[in-house]
């Protein structure tokens, strides 16, 4: 039954589309958006169009940004010889909170997950094999999530490039299995990057 109105009742429906928001959720974040002040509102309203309209694929390393190449593949002190491949943005920030990772980054944007009905063409993988291809790359370091579809995206991956004479490393444990990278903190990925081991 539609209590509030349809403008209310609609914002509610849309929120409670967003991943791990609820319909309870979903009423309150409505609620405070109608409270707000308007230059508020519209200020967030703005934003979300924004980043929609101006937020796109790196070419190089398919991390999503508002310039073409993102600034890390264009940051001449980064080493080019060093790839890390994960899952998510989310994952290539929270190596890079760590300040310990110099190389270049390769975004797939999920894991393969048949039960999801996720295959190796749904993700950047396709584009990752043509930039190890194209660049001499001496290593790639699969830090994909420590669970069954991160563990077998990495071995799929890692038996794409090992023919191809490069380095294939697997980030080491010490990352929590089944966690996702964007939740643990700097020491724990810093250990498990120092502690990578060859595949």
């Amino acid at each position: 039954m539609n209590y509030y109105g349809n403008p209310i009742t609609k914002l509610i429906e849309e929120l409670a589309q967003l991943p791990g928001v609820g319909k309870k959720t979903a009423q309150r974040l409505a609620f405070h958006i109608i409270q707000m002040p308007k230059d508020q509102a519209k200020s967030l309203a703005d934003s979300i169009i924004s980043a929609k309209e101006n937020i796109k694929y790196c070419s190089v390393c398919c991390t999503l940004t508002d310039t073409d190449p993102c600034p890390i593949c264009s940051n001449e002190k980064r080493d080019k010889d060093i790839i890390m491949v994960v899952e998510d943005p989310r994952d290539m920030a929270a190596y890079e909170k760590t300040k310990n990772y110099k190389g270049l980054y390769h975004i797939l944007h999920g894991a393969i997950s048949p039960m999801l009905g996720i295959g190796p063409s749904d993700l950047k993988i396709k584009e990752l094999l043509e930039r190890v291809q194209k660049n001499s790359i001496e290593e790639v370091i699969l830090a994909t999530n420590p669970n069954i579809e991160g563990e077998a995206t990495a071995m799929y991956i890692g038996k794409l490039l090992k023919p191809l004479g490069m380095k294939v490393t697997r980030i080491a444990n010490g990352v929590p299995v089944g966690g996702d990278l964007e939740y643990v903190d700097e020491v724990t990925l810093s250990r498990a990057l120092e502690g990578r081991r060859e595949l």
